[in-house]
């Protein structure tokens, strides 16, 4: 131990000697510094464009957003996007399935869409997606409604057919996900075969050979489409099965769900619209009703909205909606409650519930009222069966006569000792002193014409 000491003090001047020479050497590197020679690099922009072409799997997607000039718009920071980025291997599997040799043979058009499809405005990383319909930029059929696309987040796949494989790459302007297939725009079958939720919409608009209708992209529709749940509630509630219904019956009803135009859920309103199923070559009528969310002849509700499709809008609904006839017209509107009361009353039901066709003059709760108040009674139920059946009768007349249909002179009712003297003129009158304030309810056994007073043989 006092060797130790000793050695050390012999050496302790070379020692400190040393020390001090690295306290100069420092010094002059701290002088260095202050000079600037060593200034940190400048930061190098990460585009998503930046990105995708230093990654020699994206060489696909970088050529044919150069040749369709989007390159530049990924490349902006003036806003954030998020792209789903197929592989090389994507890109293959895509020419070799529309048969093509390179991106060459795809139309500069129809190239933009599809690489539109896969973006979505703003930064999203993957945990901020959810099951369910996102809006892409590639422009839909109508202005301001991009197409949308179907994401399943428990299997990781959109629009059932391309695989998340890889997730949060970060740009400067967005994010990357990484998918194993090119997602082409969709028609609004492709979306309801994409939607697990929509496989009994789908076996039936097969069954009723209605696929190559909804898939055709020179029609525009709005399709209101029922859930499974909604199918399997009504073949309950009817002791059915898909297998029971014909293809005729299967149309009817699947064909009730669509509307001839572009509907969205920011233009809907309340009323009757024609849908494109027919009866006696009349567009049946839909009830639309916005109060408190979005209803379909009363109880059929609006559950999610405006998934856009190459060919329309999709709105899904939580119950199947039926052709309705003259009868359920009215039961469907609390405006002919009254009315609906005095035909179970009657006894009229089936009657009016059968093939027809019918054509009724329906009168409003306010005209029941006028009427009661001039014959001086309180209601229905100073009014037998036997008051209620002629009168009721002669609302209605056999046909299926639209009010384009009608002309001045007199037209025979169900009630046969009563003819109704209808005058065309500006408008619909009816004895003289009842107006037709509503006109062309169709129903699936005939029309329905909304009038302001009772007819009173």
């Amino acid at each position: 131990m006092k060797r130790v000491i000793e050695n050390f003090g012999k050496n302790s001047w070379m020692l400190l000697l040393i020390l001090g020479l690295a306290f100069i050497n420092v010094s002059c590197d701290d002088d260095d510094d202050d000079s600037g020679t060593n200034e940190p690099m400048p930061e190098v922009p990460m585009t998503i464009t930046d990105i995708a072409a230093g990654n020699a799997d994206f060489s696909t997607l970088v050529a044919a957003l150069k040749k369709v000039g989007l390159d530049d718009d990924l490349a902006s920071e003036d806003n954030s996007f998020t792209v789903f980025a197929p592989t090389n291997a994507a890109f293959n599997d895509l020419l070799d399935e529309l048969g093509l040799s390179g991106l060459e043979d795809v139309p500069n058009d129809v190239l933009t869409d599809i690489l539109m499809y896969h973006v979505v405005s703003g930064s999203q990383m993957a945990s901020a997606f959810q099951t369910g319909y996102y809006n892409s930029l590639s422009d839909g059929p109508m202005e301001g409604y991009g197409l949308s696309f179907y994401v399943d987040m428990t299997d990781k796949v959109i629009n059932g057919r391309a695989a998340i494989t890889a997730t949060d790459i970060k740009a400067d302007n967005g994010v990357i996900h990484v998918i194993d297939k090119v997602m082409l725009p969709m028609t609004i079958t492709d979306h309801a075969v994409a939607n697990p939720n929509f496989s009994a919409l789908v076996a039936g608009v097969s069954k009723a050979e209605l696929v190559a209708a909804l898939d055709d992209n020179e029609a525009m529709y709005t399709v209101f489409a029922p859930t499974n749940d909604a199918f399997n509630n009504l073949f309950t509630e009817f002791g059915v099965t898909l297998d029971d219904l014909s293809k005729e019956t299967l149309s009817s009803v699947i064909l009730y769900h669509a509307l001839g135009s572009f509907v969205s859920s920011s233009m809907v309103e309340s009323g009757y619209v024609p849908t494109l199923s027919t009866a006696f070559e009349r567009n049946i009528s839909l009830k639309v009703d916005t109060e408190g969310g979005v209803f379909l002849n009363t109880d059929s509700e609006v559950v999610a909205t405006d998934v856009v499709a190459t060919n329309g809008i999709i709105h899904a609904i939580n119950k199947v909606i039926l052709p309705p006839s003259v009868v359920d017209i009215a039961i469907d509107n609390t405006n002919f409650s009254t009315l609906v009361q005095a035909v179970v009353k009657a006894e009229l039901v089936d009657a009016l519930s059968g093939e027809g066709p019918f054509t009724v003059f329906a009168p409003t709760n306010a005209a029941f009222e006028q009427v009661f108040a001039d014959l001086g009674i309180s209601g229905l139920d100073d009014l037998s069966k036997e008051d209620l059946t002629p009168i009721l009768l002669a609302h209605v007349v056999s046909g299926n006569v639209a009010s384009t249909d009608l002309s001045t002179g007199n037209v025979p009712t169900l009630n046969e000792t009563k003819t109704l003297a209808v005058e065309v003129n500006g408008g619909v009158t009816i004895d003289g002193a009842i107006t037709v304030i509503a006109a062309d309810i169709q129903g699936a056994n005939g029309i329905v014409h909304v009038i302001d007073k009772v007819i009173v043989p």
